[in-house]
């Protein structure tokens, strides 16, 4: 059994130059498997609202729903390093707020900590977390939760100005006491540049590999969902495909009457005298 990996662990791995693999999960099956791969971190993502519920974005998502996928991944992972996305409205209406709900995901859940999104503006909330012992991972450049405001999802910081301001919102939030920083749709000399800036890890997705680790949702690497593929993702297999080749055999076989056969079936001993009795 691999050793769970803490964030001053993590801290550590930066220093000694080891990369950090990270990937969602959302229930049991998928957190047992993702242990056993040997992943660092499992984020149990919002994006649960996109390829679990089959929403349009994360924004529907709520702290219940987080909260029930993250048992799941506990059960199924009790040795990795879990975190949660605290989901759209579990944190903008005040500082008090955030950390109440943060709180209440800590305890109910068993996670080692919770990711939200946001740049500058969300510092006095991590401050605030990491003062209630509520470690956070801050998730900067294209944020989904903002996506009414933003209209689309793009690549952030490709201007100067962008740039400067992803760059110090990262020294910002890793000064209020985030324990790592994400990065979303950054570009790659960006991204290593931010990140050689920080003493925190940093995560990528879609934002190079000059990042301390990489994250992917694990329904992407796997095709298991083909509504949207984006640039940034490298699908691993198409377990997609082939479980509903799987599932094509089955209605098959149910429908022609192979299934079940004998193999799968139980046998009665003297059938032949007892159901004859039966009325």
């Amino acid at each position: 059994m691999a050793e769970k990996k803490t964030w001053p662990k993590m801290q550590k791995m930066k220093a000694e130059g080891e990369k950090i693999a990270m990937l969602t999960a959302y229930d049991y099956a998928s957190a047992s498997m993702a242990e056993k791969a040997g992943v660092d971190i499992i984020l149990v993502g919002d994006s649960v609202g996109n390829v679990v519920q089959g929403q349009d974005n994360t924004l529907p998502v709520t702290v219940d729903e987080m909260i029930y996928h993250t048992k799941a991944v506990k059960r199924g992972a009790p040795n990795t390093c879990i975190i949660t996305d605290m989901p759209f409205g579990s944190y903008e209406v005040s500082i008090e707020e955030g950390v109440r709900n943060a709180i209440r995901i800590l305890k109910e859940t068993g996670c080692d900590g919770v990711k939200l999104e946001g740049g500058a503006e969300r510092a006095a909330l991590i401050k605030a977390l990491t003062e209630a012992s509520v470690p956070v991972m801050a998730h900067i450049g294209m944020t989904p939760q903002k996506i009414a405001q933003m209209g689309n999802f793009a690549v952030q910081g490709k201007s100067a100005e962008d740039a400067q301001k992803l760059l110090d919102a990262a020294k910002t939030l890793e000064a209020a006491g985030a324990v790592q920083v994400l990065m979303e749709c950054v570009p790659t000399p960006l991204a290593t540049m931010i990140t050689d800036a920080l003493e925190v890890p940093t995560i990528g997705i879609g934002a190079g590999n000059g990042c301390t680790g990489q994250v992917l949702v694990w329904y992407d690497m796997a095709g298991m969902y083909d509504k949207f593929c984006p640039k940034f993702v490298k699908k691993y297999a198409e377990a997609g495909k082939l479980i509903t080749e799987a599932m094509a055999e089955y209605v098959s076989e149910v429908k022609s009457g192979a299934f079940p056969d004998e193999a799968h079936s139980f046998a009665m001993k003297n059938a032949e005298e007892i159901l004859p009795r039966l009325y």
